[in-house]
């Protein structure tokens, strides 16, 4: 098991097939490292991400249409490296970084450019299949 440590000083673990499955997620998303960073350090909304707007900030290499930006955030939620933000009326569009979230980010910073390698037909076809078949692997 992997361990990691948050801001309180308590240490959480993560089967290493979690933090694997994190790392294959995060690297068939459509996003760049600044915005994980970004994530890391307050909440970014959706609008922010979609289209144009997350192109020219640096978030994505391309323009993603608003629907496929939001599904491809709520798969990392699902895969527990995202977590959207809470205001005092409930959950907002805005999502942020998990702990797994920040060790997967943390990992990538630490490799630079040369993380995430290039991705394998097996990370893409083991990613789609935990995503739209939701099949153990």
């Amino acid at each position: 098991m992997t361990v990691t440590h948050s801001k309180m000083s308590q240490s959480v673990q993560y089967p290493e097939v979690t933090i694997q499955r994190a790392r294959r997620a995060v690297r068939c998303a459509p996003f760049q490292l600044k915005l994980y960073i970004a994530m890391r350090e307050e909440g970014v909304f959706l609008g922010e991400i979609a289209g144009t707007a997350g192109f020219k900030a640096g978030y994505t290499e391309m323009p993603i249409p608003e629907l496929n930006a939001e599904n491809d955030l709520l798969w990392l939620i699902n895969v527990g490296v995202l977590r959207r933000k809470v205001d005092g009326q409930g959950i907002t569009d805005s999502f942020r970084l998990t702990p797994l979230g920040r060790l997967v980010v943390r990992e990538w910073q630490e490799h630079g450019e040369s993380w995430p390698a290039k991705l394998t037909r097996f990370d893409r076809v083991a990613n789609w299949l935990r995503r739209w078949l939701r099949l153990p692997l």
